[in-house]
């Protein structure tokens, strides 16, 4: 189960194609942790019913008309409160998938994603566990490093150095790709502390997912 206290994680499904929203509303209406609480054709669409309220986790496709995913990501993650975004794609290792998860994203998936496997995304992102393997994480900061100009590794020196001791040590266990489980253990301390720290993490970086926290370790040249 993955309800969040006393109801269920509320999904939006933001798709330009009705049969992929249709599959996914189908595959999701099987869950009894999930309620698809409403659906967009567009970018645009989506962040409009995000405004609305009462979204826990939007399915965001990548390629859209009038707004794009990266966009439309961007905007949603702008917002105050905003619910957690997982990008949709049928490549795992396109371009867009990269932009949209240095742009924020907490994950992605395949949209020929087993179903089991969407509700357990879905219950990852909502307790705040990683999505995304180590490996596809080095994958996506080598990816998005590649690219980027020397001035990142200044500019994440100078943002890792407002961490603690403590909170560093975690930073690093996030960027190499551990669970909060992993990390309470390496670390010896309980998971909610964990979860503290990485609330911290991520407000003291500036950042709204662990692979934006794993990208600025590995620019302060942490990984």
């Amino acid at each position: 189960m993955i309800e969040r206290a006393d109801r269920t994680v509320r999904v939006l499904l933001a798709d330009d194609d009705p049969l992929v929203r249709a599959g996914l509303a189908l595959m999701l209406g099987g869950s009894d942790s999930i309620t698809v609480v409403g659906e967009a054709v567009n970018g645009r669409a989506a962040v409009d019913a995000v405004q609305a309220g009462g979204i826990d986790v939007v399915l965001m496709d990548i390629r859209m008309p009038v707004l794009d995913g990266i966009a439309a990501t961007t905007a949603v993650l702008a917002l105050p409160e905003p619910p957690k975004v997982i990008v949709l794609t049928t490549f795992d290792a396109d371009e867009f998938v990269v932009r949209a998860l240095a742009a924020g994203a907490n994950g992605f998936l395949l949209k020929d994603t087993p179903p089991a496997e969407i509700v357990a995304a879905i219950g990852k992102v909502v307790a705040g566990e990683p999505m995304l393997s180590p490996t596809i994480t080095q994958q996506l900061i080598r990816q998005v490093t590649d690219a980027a100009p020397d001035q990142r590794d200044d500019e994440a020196r100078s943002r890792v150095a407002g961490l603690t001791e403590r909170e560093l040590e975690v930073a690093v266990a996030v960027g190499g790709g551990s669970s909060n489980a992993e990390i309470a253990a390496a670390l010896h301390m309980s998971v909610a502390t964990v979860k503290a720290h990485i609330s911290h993490i991520f407000t003291k970086l500036g950042v709204t997912n662990r692979v934006q926290v794993a990208i600025a370790m590995h620019d302060a040249d942490l990984l």
